[in-house]
């Protein structure tokens, strides 16, 4: 019993060396916050999905950031612009951002403002896009959106020129929603293009003798290219003789004359 008593009490000491390291275990670190944006799309900053973008800038600047996304993903957008003192603008102010696939293709947003008019007491103005859902392929014709980089572009469109160079504060948010990479309605429940089963012409007020389908001619009834009689060996054996008959004519009328005078009489 008392060796027991003994291991028991170790075991007991022991638990809390073991649960310290986990305890002591670091917290993953929050994303740094961007404070930069490029001038440019080969100069765009880089963001993460999800991380906090807080830019200061001059009203009338172009801002560019980059980020990634993937098969089935569905980008979220927001952007938040703290606009100068009411004092120091002259009028209103239309921001608008675009984003841009890889190549430099528009791409349209399904819902949220691209433009926003701040009026001149605003304080700030809010702009949003929701692009569509990126696919894993897409034909070379179309501009569907596509795995790889996107870009964020941030301008403001309308202004008064007096308040170009004043300073603004641009907040940006860019999250991503995982989804199925194909497309809505990628199976096929009919045919695009249903079959066609003739019926005849029924006199008014007869009845029908049959359904289209059973009206419609049968495969071994139809006539082949080879089968005799037929209408196209008719035809091929008249065109014969016809070009026959016109190379005959058209050989005895060019002709040699000479040839026509050694002819003994």
């Amino acid at each position: 019993m008392r060796a027991l008593l003994l291991a028991a009490g170790s075991a007991c000491a022991a638990l809390p060396a073991i649960a310290a390291p986990a305890a002591a275990a670091p917290s993953p670190s929050p994303r740094p916050t961007i404070s930069t944006a490029g001038t440019s799309f080969l100069t765009a900053t880089t963001v993460e999905p999800g991380q906090p973008v807080r830019v200061p800038a001059s009203t009338g600047d172009y801002l560019y950031w980059s980020f990634a996304a993937a098969a089935g993903q569905t980008g979220r957008i927001t952007v938040t612009v703290a606009l100068p003192p009411a004092a120091s603008r002259h009028g209103a102010a239309t921001y608008t951002i675009d984003v841009f696939d890889g190549l430099r293709r528009r791409q349209a947003c399904t819902a949220g403002p691209q433009n926003a008019t701040a009026a001149a007491g605003a304080a700030s103005v809010r702009l949003g896009c929701t692009l569509r859902q990126v696919r894993a392929w897409a034909e070379p014709w179309s501009d569907d959106p596509l795995p790889g980089t996107y870009y964020l572009r941030l301008a403001a469109s309308s202004l008064p020129e007096q308040d170009l160079g004043l300073p603004i504060r641009a907040d940006v948010r860019i999250t991503t929603k995982d989804g199925d990479a194909r497309p809505a309605g990628a199976k096929l429940e009919a045919p695009l293009s249903p079959a066609v089963n003739p019926g005849t012409t029924l006199a008014p007020g007869a009845a029908p003798s049959a359904s289209p389908v059973d009206s419609a001619p049968k495969p071994a009834d139809r006539q082949d290219w080879f089968s005799w009689p037929s209408s196209r060996w008719w035809w091929t054996i008249g065109g014969g003789v016809l070009a026959a008959v016109t190379a005959v004519a058209g050989y005895t009328l060019t002709r040699h004359p000479r040839r026509r005078s050694s002819s003994p009489h």
